[in-house]
């Protein structure tokens, strides 16, 4: 009798995914950046086709059908995002075209209240999209910035948080899952703290909404951003999500077009939430779409696909640890590979890690190399730059040996050159 290997969850749904079955440079494509950009399933790239093909139309602005049609799939769509980090109500969520727009409107809606002397905590491993508009803010307001460093295992220090925290801390802004060290900070616990000293706590969720359950009650964070490209939706969409009476609280951020109540000459109304912060003709196929993510990450299983990510980072970390060249970057997997992303950044070398890039694309392997907009963080580390292998819920262990034994390859071939 014939023995078949039991099915992984990739085998289940990689057929779902039509730019997986492909070769680049003559080879089959292995997509290891799934930290800059998942892939897509027909799913999603079906509810385009079908909004342009079926009921284009602008949303909330017509009584004809198409527009009703389309009111109903993008408001359908907020209701969706809503339910899969469990908001408390559907006016939380905000659709933007990115977290990093997210991000902006809090730092200029409601960080215009701040003044001079107060004081926002960000950490050492934030993406520039969490730390230039705090920048910025800082410069119009006053404000002054203070950073939490790493632990020994380059993980969010806690208790440096501890003994930065003040009363005249008015804002925590951190990552959830370090997009470089892939490790996973202990956001309840955060939020705790700073609620204590009556600070309000963002939340950068972009690597963590697509690999885990997601639960802001939980959290009990204040606001909490995500990109949908990055969860198998289009790019051009992300969402805001915020505590309702804080959204009430803050100022619009863009004027036009839907945001309003009444118009006069002189003055305006503006519209409740969440319509008071989505100017204008929103990305309506897009946001739809990211409504059809959700409906097929929801399907699958957010627990599903952690449990499954983490075996996949184990095994990844397992086959890196035996290059001697390799050094990686961020905490080891816990028991099981918990504990951390699945994600690996790494430096081979003397090999610079866009040589090691170009190389590996020859063999159809496409992972990332550079500062994954974490520059203070690559200063932090004493590097330059890193090579980020980063997986999804569709990669496999045979994605991953190709990828071990073609960066073998390319790191045999640079050292015959250096040698």
């Amino acid at each position: 009798m014939t023995l078949t290997r039991e099915k992984t969850l990739a085998d289940r749904i990689r057929s779902d995914f039509p730019i997986l079955h492909q070769k680049v440079n003559g080879k089959p494509l292995v997509y290891l950046d799934n930290a800059a950009t998942s892939q897509k399933p027909l799913l999603v790239l079906n509810t385009l086709r079908d909004y342009y093909e079926q009921y284009n139309s602008n949303v909330h602005r017509g009584v004809h059908t198409l527009s009703a049609k389309a009111t109903d799939a993008y408001e359908a769509a907020r209701d969706k995002v809503a339910a899969f980090i469990n908001a408390a109500s559907r006016q939380e969520i905000v659709f933007t075209r990115n977290a990093s727009e997210a991000i902006n409107l809090v730092a200029y809606s409601w960080g215009s209240s701040l003044q001079t002397g107060d004081e926002i905590i960000l950490s050492v491993m934030e993406h520039h999209s969490n730390l230039i508009p705090w920048q910025l803010l800082a410069q119009r307001t006053g404000a002054v910035l203070k950073f939490v460093e790493l632990t020994a295992e380059q993980e969010f220090d806690l208790e440096h948080f501890k003994s930065l925290i003040s009363d005249k801390t008015k804002l925590v802004a951190t990552v959830h899952v370090s997009n470089t060290l892939g490790c996973i900070s202990p956001v309840k616990e955060i939020a705790a703290i700073a609620h204590e000293h009556g600070a309000k706590v963002l939340i950068d969720a972009c690597q963590s909404v697509p690999h885990m359950p997601i639960d802001v009650q939980q959290i009990d964070c204040d606001w909490l951003v995500a990109s949908g490209h990055k969860m198998c939706a289009p790019t051009g969409i992300g969402f805001l999500y915020g505590k309702l009476d804080i959204l009430r609280s803050m100022s619009p951020f863009l004027g036009g077009g839907e945001m309003i109540a009444d118009v006069f000459l002189d003055h305006a109304t503006y519209a409740d939430l969440p319509h008071k912060f989505e100017a204008g003709t929103p990305a309506i196929a897009e946001a739809i779409a990211l409504g059809a993510a959700v409906d097929y990450l929801s399907a699958i299983g957010m627990d599903n696909i952690y449990a499954y990510e983490a075996e996949l980072t184990a095994y990844l970390w397992e086959q890196l640890g035996q290059i001697s060249e390799i050094q990686t970057y961020g905490p080891q997997p816990k028991v099981a590979g918990l504990g951390r992303a699945a994600l690996a950044a790494f430096t081979a070398g003397d090999v610079h890690p866009h040589d090691l890039s170009t190389i590996l694309d020859q063999a159809g392997v496409a992972i990332r190399a550079g500062h994954h907009c974490t520059q203070p963080l690559h200063r932090h580390l004493g590097i330059q730059s890193t090579a980020r292998a980063s997986l999804s819920f569709y990669n496999t262990r045979q994605e991953i040996d190709v990828f071990i034994a073609a960066l073998k390859e390319a790191i045999e071939f640079f050292g015959s050159i250096f040698s």
